[in-house]
């Protein structure tokens, strides 16, 4: 199989962010979520926070096979 550079680099990337926390998932996620609050975007969830996608909610047909 062709190495692919960009999935690489998200590859590379990932790893530096990991070890940059002590591979801590907590540490992780709290840092990511910072960096949602500070981009200013809105940040948008689809599910209800259970798991489960919100009522009325389908995944698109390609997703149901």
């Amino acid at each position: 199989m062709a190495k692919d550079p960009i999935v690489d680099e998200v590859r590379r990337i990932r790893e530096e962010q990991a070890a940059k926390y002590a591979f801590d998932l907590k540490a992780i996620l709290a840092a990511a979520k910072k960096r949602q609050r500070r981009s200013g975007l809105k940040v948008v969830s689809l599910a209800s926070g259970n798991g489960m996608p919100r009522k009325g909610l389908r995944p698109a047909a390609s997703a149901r096979r």
